[in-house]
């Protein structure tokens, strides 16, 4: 790339976005309001008409056999708690826990988080409870009355069934019950009778291969991701992301972002590489706003804020005016002090020794050079107090004198011999001083000669000199990441130059033992205590002199780009250190916040969280469990196994390969029925066919088709009876094409 190219790149990096056209919110609870109680589906069924329920991990779906959609839709939840003011006990069903603030602390689950196991049988209970009410089921005694369709997860525990079962047929006096694979109901329901089912639905994912309608329960192989783990998954990234997000995202709302924003990449790896380039960023990342209180500020008018300012400026003049009233009446009373100094100089003059030593000692001088210096210094102080009112703050220098240097002291007294010593150390600062300022004016010297140097040399090889500028910026550069990276190694007390600093105190601190060691016991355990480490990091901060240096550093820097900047052409603003550590140059800056500047003063941006590379990365686990330290095969490679190797000598292989049937929550993805028939063709041999299609709704038919098989004939065979259930126990199971006995 020639540097016309890259000049255009960077100048695009830069280009300012423009603002996000849109922000999406976080959905609130799924509240649906209060279900009535449905009682026509009750009067128009007769004892033979079946109750069709949908025992999902994630919802709950009940209706009649003979309806074209469940009536009934809720979330497996229940709370229950006791106010104590009302002296009342409330209880909360399905979505029905979201409506109110107690109750939702107190929901609890009809499963296991993330499996598709029923746990907890109180809530179960509640549920299919609820169920019933809101279907006007009005039985004999109490009970149903009706028969019972229920979906159950492939190879559903015996203990989960028979548990169910003697629910139903104990509590509600159900006439009899039938259990089906949900799936293989869905399957049914789209006209499916040979083919490979996918089923990825809350908690799981199943790999089902049926013939003539008969699943194939030996070979159906289970992967543990679902949509369960994607939200789980989502909100384990954004914590990594965002360690000091100020909100909080609960289960439902996770499952919505990652319904809402994500999907399939049909090249997972190119897509990745590229996700979070500056070209199109803006519409690839989503922006999801968190609710957050903003705090209101008063927005003043123009009078307002015109009138503020000319209060502010009339303040300003009243202290200026208070400040001059004080140093003058400071230097009134100064000036008096000094008129009486004066006339207690003159009268010294013209009194006896005695008197004059009470008159010194009486204001607190021993003697009177004391008072000599205290009149000079008075008059320094106001004839530098008047040049400053006047502007004028340039002092007369007036070179001191030390006569007492010159005298011996055999011939002074022992008061003599202390000014002489006085004057010697003031004569030893008074040259330092000297010193210092003819060094400086030495080194001012020496910088002038060298830029003029630097100059001529400019002028004769300027090619020359700027590789020698760009030179010595690239070694500052590399000084100050060095140096860069030394302090984050220092602030990591596993890291080999923090333990070597370490050793190098514990070494110190070893000289010099507080106690007398004994003997034999000389082992060096400073360190091992965190408390060594609080004295460890005291001294890093308290050394200067890094700071110091690194300031120098960064000094240089600026000066040799000025340099450059001025006479190298091709030296841009782009080319600065500052400007290539831009934001928008950052790749962890487009990571947390896409290609708009981040305010950290805001609200409303500390309570946002953008999706760009989640958005590709939940979703791909179901093809890549690796992706989330899943110890499992894909999709693709479990479907290319059941085909390829476990039903190899079928001679009905090609007719599963014909109708690879898709359902599930988790695979409404945009773009999972594409990737599927994609990586499914480039692992499978090149003459086999090849057909993908996903159920008309991967989320109702399973409760469609278990409602429409009950109304099948085939299906009374099915049912167990509340006798048989008497006499055979709840493990007893009747075998049929769509339930788990299948081989």
């Amino acid at each position: 790339m020639g540097i016309n190219q890259e000049m255009q790149v960077r100048s695009a990096r830069q280009s300012p976005k423009p603002e996000p056209t849109k922000i999406w919110n976080i959905s609130e609870p799924p509240f649906a309001g209060f279900l009535p109680i449905d009682t026509d589906g009750y009067d128009q069924s007769t004892r033979d008409t079946a109750i069709v329920i949908d025992n999902g991990s994630s919802t709950v779906r009940a209706g009649w056999s003979f309806d074209k959609a469940p009536r009934i839709t809720l979330p497996p939840l229940m709370a229950r708690y006791r106010d104590r003011k009302l002296n009342r006990t409330f209880a909360f069903m399905g979505s029905d826990v979201y409506s109110d603030g107690t109750a939702r602390g107190q929901a609890k689950n009809v499963y296991d988080p993330g499996t598709n196991v029923v746990n907890n049988w109180d809530v179960m209970e509640g549920v299919l409870d609820y169920c019933f009410v809101k279907l006007g089921i009005d039985g004999e005694g109490g009970g149903i009355d009706r028969p019972v369709v229920m979906t159950e997860p492939v190879a559903n525990l015996g203990y989960s069934r028979k548990t169910m079962s003697e629910i139903l047929f104990e509590c509600y006096s159900a006439p009899s019950i039938a259990y089906g694979v949900d799936s293989l109901f869905s399957y049914r329901y789209n006209g499916g009778k040979t083919g490979l089912v996918i089923s990825s639905s809350h908690t799981s994912t199943h790999l089902i291969p049926v013939i003539d309608s008969k699943a194939m329960l030996t070979h159906t192989t289970r992967l543990s991701w679902g949509g369960f783990q994607c939200a789980e998954y989502l909100l384990k990234l954004l914590r990594l992301k965002y360690p000091t997000f100020p909100g909080k995202f609960s289960d439902p709302q996770a499952e919505d972002l990652v319904r809402e924003h994500c999907y399939i990449s049909q090249d997972y790896q190119r897509e990745l590489d590229s996700y979070l380039d500056w070209e199109g960023l803006e519409e690839r990342d989503h922006i999801i706003q968190h609710p957050y209180t903003e705090q209101v500020v008063a927005q003043k008018s123009e009078e307002e804020l015109a009138r503020q300012a000319e209060k502010r400026k009339e303040s300003g003049r009243r202290l200026q005016e208070q400040a001059a009233k004080m140093r003058l009446e400071k230097l009134i009373r100064r000036e008096q002090e000094l008129e009486y100094y004066k006339e207690l100089q003159q009268r010294l003059t013209e009194t006896t020794k005695k008197e004059a030593k009470r008159l010194l000692e009486s204001d607190d001088f021993d003697d009177e050079s004391q008072l000599e210096k205290k009149i000079r210094d008075m008059e320094k102080s106001i004839r530098k107090a008047r040049n400053k009112d006047l502007g004028d703050e340039q002092e007369e220098t007036v070179e001191p004198t030390f006569p007492l240097l010159d005298v011996p002291d055999d011939q002074l007294d022992e008061e003599g011999l202390k000014q002489k010593r006085q004057q010697r150390l003031m004569k030893s600062n008074h040259d330092a001083r000297t010193r210092a300022k003819v060094e400086k004016e030495r080194e001012k010297a020496r910088i002038a000669e060298e830029e003029r140097l630097d100059a001529e040399r400019r002028d004769n090889d300027l090619a020359g000199w700027i590789g020698e500028r760009r030179a010595a910026r690239q070694a500052l550069i590399q000084k100050i990441t060095e140096r860069e990276r030394l302090k984050a190694d220092l602030g990591n007390r596993k890291s080999l130059a923090s333990q070597m600093r370490m050793k190098n105190i514990a070494n110190l601190a070893s000289d010099n033992p507080s106690k007398k060691r004994r003997r034999g016991n000389d082992e060096d355990t400073f360190g091992a205590d965190d408390a060594d480490w609080g004295i460890y990091r005291t001294i890093v901060t308290g050394e200067q002199s890094d700071d110091d240096e690194e300031e120098d550093l960064g000094t240089n820097l600026k000066n040799i780009e000025a340099q450059l900047l001025k006479h190298d052409p091709s030296f841009t603003e782009d080319s600065t250190r500052e400007a290539e550590s831009d934001w928008s140059k950052s790749m962890i800056h487009a990571f947390k916040y896409g290609p708009w500047p981040y305010d950290s003063e805001s609200q409303r941006q500390a309570h946002q969280v953008h999706l760009n590379v989640e958005r590709i990365r939940v979703p791909e686990v179901v093809f890549q469990p690796a992706i989330a330290g899943l110890d499992q095969a894909g999709i693709v490679e479990i479907a290319a196994d059941i085909i390829t190797q476990r039903i190899s000598e079928s001679s009905r292989k090609d007719d599963l390969l014909k109708d690879i049937f898709l359902t599930g929550g988790n695979t409404l993805f945009q773009g999972f029925e594409e990737r599927l028939r994609n990586e499914l063709r480039a692992v499978l041999p090149a003459e086999a066919p090849l057909a993908v299609r996903q159920a008309r709704d991967p989320i109702l038919d399973a409760w469609k088709g278990a409602a429409r098989w009950a109304l099948e004939p085939e299906a009374k065979q099915a049912f167990v009876s509340r006798a048989e259930y008497a006499e055979k126990g709840g493990d007893y199971l009747k075998d049929h094409a769509y339930g788990n006995t299948g081989a």
